[in-house]
Formats: C-alpha cells, sequence, structure tokens
C-alpha cells in the first residue's frame, strides 16, 4: 500500500516538473542554460575558425606555475611534473560592453575555439579530473579569453652522468602549437621569465633548483615552422647524500686495509682476513651503487671513478702482503742456505786438515798439473757466470723485508691523499 503511495507521489513530482519547465533537455546543453550575455555571443560563433582568420596570426601569451616536481629518473632520464598552463589570446567575437569578465564552465570548452598546444617531449600526460575536469575559461569584455588547465606530465630530458653524482642537469619544458603554423598562431610568454612561478620555492629530494629562463623559438618539421616556447631550468645535485652513502664507507675501507701494515707478517690468518674482507665489501659497494643508475657504457661516472681509485688501493695492501711475505720467505730460505753452507765449509775444512802429511803432498803433487791446465781455461767463465746471477739475483732479493710494511704505512697514505686532491679539483672545478 505504502509503495502504491509513493509511487503516485513520484509520477506527479515529475509532471510537475515537466509542466514547468517544458523546453529544458537534461543532461544536455541548450540556451536556456546559458547566462544572456554567452547566448548573444554564442550566436553565430563557429569554434572551426581560428580569431583573426584571414587578417593575420593570432598572438597566444602563456604563463606556468609549477605545482611540483614528482620524481626525476636517472634511469628513463625523464622528470615528471604537475604543472599549471594558462594561455591567453584575444577572440573579437566575443566582445561584448561592460568592464567586467565572465567565468563560464569549463566545459563549455567545447563551444569555443582553443589552442592546439602540446608538449613535444612528454612521454605521457592527462588533465586532472577530479572532482570535475581541471579547467578554467574566463572571457573579458575585450574579447580576451583566459583558459587555464592543470596537467601532470612525464617529460624527456637528456642527461650528462659523467660527473654524477657531482652534476647539474639542464631540463628543458617546451610547448608547440600542433595544427597552426607561424602564420596562424604567434607564441610569447606574457612576463618573460617571470611568466613562471614555482621554481624558486619548489624543494626536491636529491636536487635544487640552481637557475631558470625562458626562451621563444619555432620547430622547423617538413610541414612547416611552428611556434615555441621553451623553459630551461638547471638542477643541482645535492652531494651530500652520496658522501654519507658511498664515500664516507669506501674511504673507509681503504683506511681499513692499511690496518694490516701494522701487523707482523707472521700473522698471516689475520693479515689475509683483513685483506680479502675489505676487498669483498669493496666489491659489494660498488654494485650496490651501480643498481639506482642507467647500465649505459657510453657514461664513466665520477662516482665509478672514485670506487674503483679505492678497490685499487685495497687491492694493492693485499697485494703489498703477498710479496712482503715473499720476500720474508725468501730472505729466511736464503738464510738456511748460508747456515748449511757455512756448515758444510766447516765440516770439510776440518776433514783436510786430519789427513796426513804425504798423503797431502802426494795429492798435491798429482793435481797440480791437472788444476792448472783446468783452471786456465774455466776459472774466468765461471766467475763471470757467478757474478751475473748475484747481480740478478740482488735485484729482486730484499734485504730486510720488514721495510716493505715501513714503507707502505708511508707510501699509501700520501698516495691516497694526493689522489683524493685531484679526484675533487677535477669534478667540483673543472
Amino acid at each position: 500500500m505504502y509503495r502504491v503511495k509513493d509511487t503516485v507521489v513520484l509520477i506527479l513530482i515529475l509532471i510537475l516538473l515537466g509542466s514547468m519547465f517544458p523546453g529544458h533537455h537534461w543532461g544536455d546543453w541548450n540556451d536556456s542554460q546559458l547566462q544572456p550575455t554567452i547566448q548573444k555571443l554564442m550566436k553565430g560563433y563557429n569554434r572551426y575558425l581560428r580569431p583573426n582568420f584571414n587578417e593575420g596570426p593570432v598572438e597566444i601569451g602563456m604563463s606556468l606555475d609549477i605545482a611540483s616536481i614528482d620524481a626525476i629518473s636517472e634511469i628513463n632520464m625523464d622528470y615528471t611534473a604537475t604543472i599549471f598552463l594558462r594561455q591567453r589570446w584575444r577572440d573579437s567575437r566575443l566582445v561584448f560592453p561592460g568592464n567586467e569578465s565572465v567565468s563560464v564552465d569549463g566545459r563549455l570548452v567545447s563551444l569555443l575555439w582553443i589552442p592546439d598546444t602540446f608538449i613535444p617531449d612528454s612521454k605521457r600526460s592527462f588533465l586532472h579530473d577530479v572532482t570535475v575536469e581541471n579547467r578554467l575559461i574566463r572571457i573579458f569584455s575585450n574579447g580576451t579569453v583566459l583558459y587555464a588547465l592543470r596537467i601532470t606530465a612525464t617529460i624527456a630530458c637528456n642527461m650528462d652522468l659523467t660527473k654524477y653524482p657531482m652534476d647539474k642537469q639542464v631540463c628543458t619544458l617546451q610547448l608547440e602549437s600542433w595544427g597552426y603554423n607561424l602564420q596562424d598562431v604567434v607564441f610569447y610568454w606574457t612576463r618573460g621569465n617571470d611568466s613562471v612561478r614555482g621554481l624558486d620555492t619548489l624543494r626536491l629530494a636529491q636536487y635544487s633548483v640552481e637557475s631558470y629562463y625562458t626562451s621563444v623559438s619555432q620547430a622547423v618539421y617538413e610541414t612547416g615552422n611552428y611556434p615555441k616556447l621553451v623553459l630551461h631550468f638547471a638542477l643541482r645535485r645535492n652531494v651530500l647524500f652520496f658522501i654519507l652513502e658511498t664515500y664516507v664507507p669506501s674511504t673507509l675501507l681503504v683506511v681499513l686495509s692499511w690496518v694490516s701494515f701494522w701487523i707482523s707478517q707472521s700473522s698471516v690468518p689475520a693479515r689475509t682476513c683483513i685483506g680479502v674482507t675489505t676487498v669483498l665489501t669493496m666489491t659489494t659497494l660498488m654494485m650496490g651503487a651501480r643498481t639506482s643508475l642507467p647500465n649505459a657504457n657510453c657514461f664513466i661516472k665520477a662516482i665509478d671513478v672514485y670506487l674503483g681509485i679505492c678497490f685499487t688501493f685495497i687491492f694493492g695492501a693485499l697485494l703489498e702482503y703477498a710479496c712482503a711475505h715473499f720476500c720474508t720467505m725468501q730472505h729466511q730460505t736464503i738464510e738456511e742456505l748460508h747456515r748449511v753452507s757455512s756448515l758444510f765449509t766447516f765440516i770439510l775444512s776440518g776433514s783436510t786438515a786430519e789427513e796426513p802429511v804425504d798423503q797431502s803432498a802426494k795429492s798435491d803433487a798429482k793435481s797440480k798439473t791437472g788444476s792448472k791446465e783446468k783452471m786456465s781455461g774455466t776459472g774466468c767463465s765461471l766467475s763471470l757466470v757467478k757474478d751475473a746471477s748475484r747481480r740478478a739475483a740482488s735485484v729482486f732479493i730484499v734485504e730486510n723485508p720488514h721495510n716493505i710494511d715501513r714503507h707502505a704505512r708511508t707510501v699509501f697514505p700520501i698516495a691516497f691523499l694526493f689522489v683524493n686532491i685531484l679526484y675533487w679539483l677535477y669534478y667540483l672545478f673543472l
């Protein structure tokens, strides 16, 4: 019973509304929904023809508000930004009396002529539509039209990463006309460099905006010359994060590898453990530093150079112990040979002294005749060979192997400091 009553009441309300608004089309735009001024302006208006048709190009002024730069990717070499794009032009067909302006619903954009502006370097872009499409249309009494919209776009940026992470990247935001050439439309910045706002107060995770400027140029294609506006902005990377994450740990690993110079050479496990551990840790640090960067062979980055320098010094400290240990073992072998030879000489000299005199006299008489003949021919050549072998062996024999560690304690820190000075001077000031 109650359902029947509700249905009857609803039908009566719909009949009443239909009688009050007989010409209304729900969900569609018609003249009755527009203001009287808009109704007059729309009569005879052709949105498919640009203003000043056959009379000269339309001058379109541009201004930007950079709301945010959400992400800057070195791997994809692009950045994602949210911008407020404002365009102004004068359409003589929209002049109306008075000094006021009329703000109309953004959905009425389909009734007006608007420029076909696009971002040529954009990879992905979209117009915000929460809660409605973020468009603004304002018509002034002199026919000037203000058209603003909110866009988020991912734009390509060619980056030079040779000085990463002490690099400075210059990115651009370009605005061009898609179909109208320079004979139809002309772009200009409304207030020069002041046409761009928001970059001064922008806060980024790894970058800081160093400078920016605007320029006006033209895009040359096969179909003609088209107007183009360009915003150039320079981004300086904040190096403090990378100093704490990469440079300081790698430097401490190099210093840790020098600890082995103060450990006794006889402590083979201790020195070997320090050398191998520092090498493996440095390798892991190098692999982790490359994960967030593009795998491009054309870039030898500054951080790669520094990690390579640190790895060379750490590996050099391990090789230093190998050389010092080899020289120590060689020195000990030579000392043992000297002891054996001296003992053997002592034994031979004692045995020859105990022999009878007559036997020695007879043997001397017999050997004199033969030895004189042999010594004359081979004595000179044997002495030359012995001298040459001694000189060659003296080149590779260290008199005191412990001096290798003593010299390494001074040479390695001085060399590392010198290389660091050259490194930072080159990448920071050149």
